[in-house]
């Protein structure tokens, strides 16, 4: 079971996501709180955005732990952006490899997961077969949540036609992922595949998020998801947390567990629902059902 975390807003340091905060996205590499399995030892990935030099965002990612990782402590220190993916990783499919390690970049795009596709070997095949030669091409890695980015992107782009993305709206992209999440279950029923599909996943351009809360059981399979929205996300001394907005734009962190103590300030998002974050960092819960 995976762990991640994704900012958007005011710029801050890497560190005040990956390695201060109580329970830190590092902390829950090795002691995850809100997981059946704690340890999320398989590599680790960060994605960051520095749209001022290019609009494709830089990647940085290992296949040592995260609590192990010595580039990452001292560098964590001196990035800074107003917009990160970050993600620790449980392997479940594909091994432990840097092309199986999260957050995967699709052009603009970064895209993670925490969830997984049960049965994933029996459908690969089907799955691929659906996939245009662009976006299979564009798969390095064995994971589930890989090929799932590419089917979603496939999507994306039907919709899209001559149109960009960027141009389409977020509830336009959202259900884009209902979409992708219904061809893999259909598939799954085709090969008469059994179990739950789990898909908490995030895109984002570094303008825009989409993060989604979506399990196929959600009654006795589910992961949790949560979002903090105020003017900037800080650490100050041992206290980490969401400022308070201000009248400004504000800031929106999306997490798959808390990071701090202070738990009003942590809301969940239900079962079945997508988190979508504007460019102005107006955001909407919509139903995926």
């Amino acid at each position: 079971m995976c762990r991640f975390v994704a900012y958007l807003g005011e710029p801050i340091l890497a560190e005040d996501l990956l390695t201060k905060p109580r329970n830190s996205l590092i902390h829950q590499s090795y002691d995850a709180q809100e997981a059946a399995e704690p340890l999320n030892g398989d590599g680790f990935g960060l994605g960051w955005y520095t749209k001022q030099i290019r609009d494709e965002p830089g990647l940085f990612r290992s296949i040592t732990p995260a609590w192990n990782n010595q580039n990452l402590k001292v560098n964590a220190g001196i990035m800074k952006s107003n917009c990160f993916l970050a993600h620790v990783r449980a392997a479940t499919e594909g091994g432990v490899s840097l092309e199986n390690s999260h957050p995967f970049r699709y052009n603009q795009y970064l895209m993670m997961q925490n969830g997984g596709v049960e049965g994933f070997k029996e459908i690969k095949r089907a799955l691929i077969n659906k996939l245009d030669d662009q976006f299979y091409q564009w798969i390095e890695g064995q994971t589930d949540s890989e090929h799932v980015f590419a089917l979603y992107m496939q999507v994306v782009a039907a919709v899209a036609r001559e149109k960009k993305a960027i141009d389409l709206p977020l509830r336009v992209l959202s259900n884009c992922f209902k979409e992708a999440f219904h061809i893999i279950e259909e598939i799954k029923k085709e090969k008469a595949v059994g179990g739950p599909s789990v898909y908490n996943m995030v895109i984002s351009d570094g303008r825009r998020l989409v993060a989604t809360r979506y399990s196929t059981d959600p009654d006795n399979c589910s992961r949790t998801l949560y979002f903090a929205r105020g003017k900037k996300y800080v650490c100050e001394g041992n206290h980490c947390h969401m400022l308070p907005l201000d009248g400004g734009p504000g800031s929106i962190l999306v997490v798959s567990e808390k990071l701090d103590e202070y738990v009003d300030e942590w809301i969940p998002v239900e079962d079945n629902h997508a988190l979508l974050v504007n460019e102005d960092l107006t955001y909407e819960l919509v139903n995926l059902e």
